[in-house]
């Protein structure tokens, strides 16, 4: 009970803290409450005319539904002044520089809560849904409790120990205090499985099926997922059959599991059926949360693991908020040990003779439910890019006895429970400490200052934008910098009017041939404090991290530009000069202002290119490349060199592509084998290095302006190869080597 109820005090300090609406989808889940509330039931989810609730409209209704209930008689119109949208949000992108918010909220929220009690509304209301989450996450943590000590019936401080691992799982915290569906499968999922789990021991009577049955098809109500539970309930079947010699209890403990499912959810796969031509829905599901492009491959989904193992413990807001590495690394070796360990804990049990039938079949359900969980998560997320480690948690109960598990038998009996026990306790500290040092900062509005704090700038730059902000000077925090470097800009606004408007600053890092090599767009105060909650007068100390392009070509000096625009049309906001003292290293443009130098020292490998790397799949990697100018006019040609090293051996001959274009048009082109054929790439083994130069001849009718160069390479079917990250993550079908300049035609 302490467990518990420690659980849910943090569980409501995650609910108030984190600011409303801002965790995975949560705009969308309550939207579906509120639909519901109001009495406008299911939404039929028409291309072109999907309402705010987006793809959770196909998520089957149970939670919606039990939350419109729970939420019903609220009156929640004024939910439209809480959907402040940031246009800019990095949503499921960690930055350095914030700008996480999905929402603008108010700048000075109190510390607990979205607004001062009472709460009223939809406040109100998507309190009491959150609320009602965190509600089913206890019934979880109990659930992982009953299921350690009908495992481990001889071992209740294990079983606390297990407890401990779910109930403090900072992401479970996270995810069950917020308007979730996540939250009522895991619990259904979790008392689901306690119960097969016992009756493999314990002959269950018809009643006790007839309640399985129920659990069963109601978890399949809240989320699809659940449907990995028919195969180990039709194993319990089994199980109990063959054990007692009993045909009687496969067939009643199999006709109420038909009947209840049939009855419970027959009516929900008919209608999709009817509506979408798939009785699951994921047909009109898939194409609103959006196909996964590139499209990957096993090998390459095991480059996002990182990502997954963070929002497993603990990746917060709309995946964006992260927690400090070292809370990932604590916990994930905690973990590796458990699973490790696990074969010596069985091995224990079978010298001992606590290695039953019963509990052999015991382990075998508990196992089993996170493998069907991830094996369907890893088909689900080959779909949509969806590898997060959350998704796991309907097996939380089950993940969190086998770590435990093994854990306990790394050391002697009498100190079984230290490692358990300081993984419980390492997760219930960093459970604790995260809203405050990981969360709440993340959301938290900049400091406001006056010019006198600002006197001392040296930087300075006085710059008016449309007579209602001026920018008073900037901080460089380097003066040099590599391609691929972060650069940390620090600009200093102060608001010369009130403001009925949100204005979006972007930040440009131009080379010598103003080509744009950097850039971020952000609302200011890193996406917490947009302009029209300026007050005249006061100053804001604002952090940008622009970051140099892989692909910008050295030695060359590039300068910063800064301006205010408004972000649903484009249109930038005039500047002019405010006094005469700004710097004379700046230059004052129509609508932004060039400043600052920063040093882009040389750097060149052998045949003087300049050193990239991509990987092409893991097979081929561009490692450096080489243009001969950045300019021509129509009918010239441009000189491109790539140097490709294999990365393994090569037994397909691909095809290299380079591309001069814009959209959908191709200005310049040359597609071709490897020197023209003279090296195919099936000849290629590891650590064949191949310089391979491209003249592209711009067509006579290209116009005049900016465009993109591409390379990359084809299969014999065509079939891009895929751009992947240093973690194997795939990215594009292609490499953007930076842009060339067209002029004039004569």
């Amino acid at each position: 009970m302490l467990l518990l109820m420690a659980y849910v005090l943090l569980g409501l300090i995650y609910s108030l803290v984190a600011p409303l609406l801002e965790a995975p989808d949560e705009v969308y889940h309550y939207a579906m409450v509120k639909r519901l509330a109001d009495g406008h039931g299911l939404p039929v989810q028409t291309p072109g005319e999907v309402g705010l609730w987006r793809q959770e409209g196909n998520q089957p209704p149970l939670y919606y539904a039990l939350a419109a209930l729970v939420t019903r008689g609220i009156h929640t119109d004024d939910l439209g002044s809480l959907l402040r949208m940031n246009p800019h949000a990095d949503v499921g992108v960690v930055k350095r520089d914030r700008n996480a918010n999905t929402l603008i909220h108010a700048p000075d929220r109190p510390l607990l809560g979205e607004t001062p009690l009472p709460f009223r509304g939809a406040v109100l209301a998507i309190y009491l849904s959150r609320w009602l989450s965190l509600l089913f996450g206890a019934g979880s943590v109990l659930a992982t409790y009953l299921l350690a000590r009908e495992v481990v019936p001889e071992d209740r401080r294990l079983a606390l120990s297990v407890t401990c691992l779910t109930a403090f799982n900072a992401m479970f915290l996270f995810i069950t205090s917020s308007v979730n569906n996540d939250a009522l499968v895991t619990v259904l999922s979790a008392v689901s499985l306690w119960l097969m789990v016992r009756y493999v021991a314990r002959r269950p009577r018809a009643s006790q099926w007839a309640l399985l049955a129920v659990l069963l098809g109601l978890a399949a109500l809240a989320k699809l997922s659940a449907l990995g539970l028919l195969p180990l309930a039709a194993l319990t079947l089994c199980v109990v059959g063959w054990r007692h010699r009993s045909w009687r209890d496969l067939i009643v403990g199999g006709a109420f599991i038909g009947l209840a499912f049939a009855a419970l959810n027959g009516w929900w796969f008919l209608r999709n059926w009817l509506l979408y031509g798939d009785p699951t829905g994921l047909s009109a599901f898939v194409p609103l949360i959006g196909a996964r492009y590139p499209p990957s491959t096993l090998r390459q989904l095991w480059g996002e693991r990182q990502g997954f193992a963070m929002s497993f413990w603990g990746l917060f807001g709309s995946m964006n908020v992260p927690a400090p590495s070292w809370v990932y690394t604590l916990l994930s070796t905690f973990a590796a040990l458990g699973f490790l360990g696990l074969p010596l804990a069985l091995w224990r049990w079978q010298r001992s003779g606590r290695w039953t039938a019963a509990r052999r079949w015991q382990m075998a359900l508990v196992a089993a439910w996170p493998v069907i969980l991830m094996v369907s998560l890893i088909r689900w997320t080959l779909m949509t890019p969806a590898s997060q480690g959350r998704l796991l948690f309907p097996g939380l109960s089950a993940v969190s006895l086998l770590i435990a598990l093994g854990l306990q038998a790394w050391l002697p009996s009498r100190y079984r429970l230290l490692l358990p026990s300081a993984m419980g306790a390492a997760m219930l500290a960093s459970a604790a400490m995260l809203p405050f040092t990981a969360i709440r900062p993340v959301y938290a509005a900049p400091e406001r200052l006056t010019r006198d704090d600002v006197r001392d700038l040296t930087e300075r730059l006085d710059v008016v934008y449309g007579e209602k902000v001026r920018l008073l000077g900037y901080r460089l925090q380097q003066e040099e910098a590599a391609p691929g470097d972060d650069v940390i800009l620090t600009l200093y606004w102060e608001a010369l009017a009130a403001m009925d408007e949100d204005y979006s600053v972007f930040v440009h890092l131009l080379d010598e041939e103003e080509f744009i090599i950097g850039q971020r767009d952000v609302y200011p105060g890193q996406g917490t404090y947009p302009t029209s909650y300026w007050q005249p007068g006061e100053v804001i100390a604002d952090i940008y991290v622009v970051r140099v392009s892989p692909t910008t070509l050295t030695p060359q000096t590039a300068r910063f530009e800064a301006g205010l625009y408004r972000a649903n049309t484009g249109e930038r906001l005039a500047a002019q000069p405010s006094t005469a003292s700004g710097q004379e290293t700046s230059e004052i443009a129509d609508d932004a202002v060039r400043f600052g130098r920063l040093a882009l020292p040389l750097q060149r490998i052998e045949g003087g290119l300049q050193p990239v790397f991509f990987s092409l799949e893991g097979r081929i990697a561009l490692v450096g490349y080489a243009l001969d100018r950045r300019s021509a006019a129509p009918g010239e040609a441009l000189h491109l060199t790539l140097r490709w090293r294999a990365l393994r051996d090569i037994d397909v001959n691909y095809s290299v592509f380079t591309h001069v274009f814009s959209g959908d048009a191709i200005w310049a082109q040359k597609d071709a084998w490897p020197l023209e054929g003279d090296a195919p790439t099936a000849l290629w083994s590891r650590g064949f290095t191949l310089d391979d130069t491209y003249e592209l001849v711009l067509k006579p009718e290209t116009p005049q302006g900016v465009y993109d160069l591409q390379v990359g390479m084809t299969d014999g079917d065509g079939r891009r190869l895929v751009l992947l990250d240093n973690l194997g993550h795939a990215l594009d079908t292609r490499v953007l080597l930076g842009q060339v300049r067209i002029l004039a035609g004569q």
